[in-house]
């Protein structure tokens, strides 16, 4: 079904049911009083955040959403049913804007929150309710109260614990796989990735962190360049930032040279996103051919600049218990403090 993180749904309450006009006819009771039922509510929309969804894949086929109408009262005073409510399941970091002015009507982070979003039309009064002293046969009803239409831009932000980010083909999925049980499909040609994985961390104590592997970044991504632009949203609601860099393709002269185009696209997108605490993973580190001089030459300049940086290889591992005992330093006490 592929990755979706933008969708545009219409969805539509349901219609309350009429009242009915009715009057008590029994055989001894030839001229009974009005005894017409109520009409019954129409069906809400309503949204509801979970964790087990991560894509919003489930609206390239279906867009429209429209709750069950209310059925009309009945004589001897019965109230006809509601109409059925719509639950609309979404993933957690989903925004709901109006389509027609951009304005955000709600934004889901939470695992189950559930949102009452259109409610469903009231039933309208069946007769009895209408009858007086001077009017004892009332031969009206209430129609019921029509349901609401809006038409909705979702859009998912993806809420993970560390996000990956790098230039394309630096090994961020290739990473990714090792640190998770993620699976994500890795191929040898430019913008390897080309949707947001999502892998989960696992820890002896129980814990979990949540780790997004970003799609590869390009110069102008932030412009619209390239494929990175897409994706940068979901950088925003990274807590924490692995910012890989492969140490195999570096130039000679100008070691931070990629590392800084793409803090450069971060923070024109969003400054925020680059006072996020980070850290550099000197990553293909096997691939050097004198690893312990380059990696000290590539870990000097970066700690000049004032970048905490860690060499690894994704490819064989070397690296990668030292960066697990790092990350539940810095994100498990920091959660547990709090």
């Amino acid at each position: 079904m592929g990755f979706l993180d933008e969708a545009v749904i219409t969805v539509v309450s349901g219609d309350g049911g009429r009242g009915c006009v009715s009057f008590r006819r029994e055989k001894f009771i030839p001229k009974g009083g009005p005894d017409g039922g109520d009409g019954g509510d129409g069906g809400s929309i309503f949204f509801h955040a979970t964790n087990s969804l991560n894509t919003l894949s489930d609206f390239s086929s279906k867009r429209n959403f429209k709750a069950q109408n209310g059925r009309s009262g009945s004589g001897n005073h019965r109230t006809g049913k509601n109409g059925s409510d719509v639950i609309i399941k979404v993933p957690l970091g989903t925004i709901i804007y109006d389509k027609e002015t951009g304005e955000v009507l709600a934004d889901l982070v939470t695992n189950n929150q559930e949102l009452v979003f259109l409610t469903g039309g009231r039933g309208g009064k069946g007769n009895s309710h209408f009858a007086t002293s001077t009017n004892r046969t009332p031969r009206f009803a209430q129609d019921g109260i029509p349901g609401q239409t809006k038409k909705l831009r979702l859009s998912l932000k993806y809420i993970a614990d560390i996000g990956l980010i790098g230039l394309p083909n630096v090994g961020k999925s290739t990473l990714l796989s090792r640190l998770t049980m993620a699976k994500p499909k890795i191929d040898n040609y430019p913008f390897t990735t080309i949707f947001p994985n999502l892998g989960i961390m696992e820890f002896d104590n129980q814990k979990r962190l949540t780790l997004a592997d970003i799609p590869g970044l390009i110069e102008g991504a932030s412009e619209g360049k390239g494929l990175g632009h897409r994706f940068l949203k979901h950088v925003e609601r990274t807590k924490f930032l692995l910012h890989l860099i492969d140490a195999a393709s570096l130039p000679e002269k100008g070691l931070l040279k990629d590392f800084y185009l793409l803090q450069d696209e971060l923070n024109n997108y969003n400054p925020g996103i680059t006072k996020k605490e980070q850290m550099v993973l000197i990553n293909k580190i096997d691939l050097l051919p004198d690893r312990a001089k380059d990696v000290k030459k590539i870990k000097a300049a970066f700690k000049k600049a004032g970048f905490e940086s860690l060499a690894i290889s994704a490819m064989t591992g070397e690296g990668l218990d030292e960066l697990k005992n790092i990350l539940a330093q810095k994100l498990l006490t920091e959660s547990d403090e709090k």
